[in-house]
């Protein structure tokens, strides 16, 4: 009985194992860009169900030999204004308190890029979800304009 189980368990890691590696085998595309400083913008938020987070992002994004060696991420109000301390400040203390959260998220979007080397590498911060996700549409943007043809 127990050699049966053996042979099962045995039977079951190789076929997950093929299964790994047939999905890694597949041929990836690989893109390339060129040296340079590009910028990139999210599409317009118009806001969440309680009314926050209208606006959008803008990235800044350098690239070095493949590489993204720099990155700056900053968020706006649909009219223009930066998102910065003041950001939510007419709103009650818990929304003012996510209105920072999202602006603070800020610069840890762009180091975690930076750091990783990808935007796969960026999770969003509990809290700050509609940021990360106009701080990726916005890289991705940018990325765009930097591809090679």
């Amino acid at each position: 009985m127990k050699k049966i189980i053996k042979l099962l368990l045995a039977a079951v890691c190789a076929a997950a194992l093929s299964v790994t590696f047939a999905s890694c085998s597949g041929e990836q595309k690989s893109v390339s860009y060129k040296d340079g400083t590009y910028t990139g913008r999210s599409s317009d938020f118009k806001e969440d169900e309680s009314g926050n987070g209208a606006g959008y992002g803008e990235v800044e994004i350098e690239i070095k030999d493949n590489r993204i060696t720099a990155c700056t991420f900053k968020m706006y109000e649909l009219d223009g204004t930066l998102k910065d301390e003041s950001y939510g400040a007419d709103l009650s203390k818990e929304n003012r308190l996510k209105a920072q959260k999202a602006v603070q998220s800020a610069d840890k979007y762009a180091s975690l890029l930076v750091k990783s080397g990808s935007i796969d590498g960026v999770d969003a911060i509990s809290g700050a979800t509609i940021s990360c996700n106009e701080f990726k549409e916005a890289v991705n943007d940018a990325l765009s304009k930097a591809a090679k043809d």
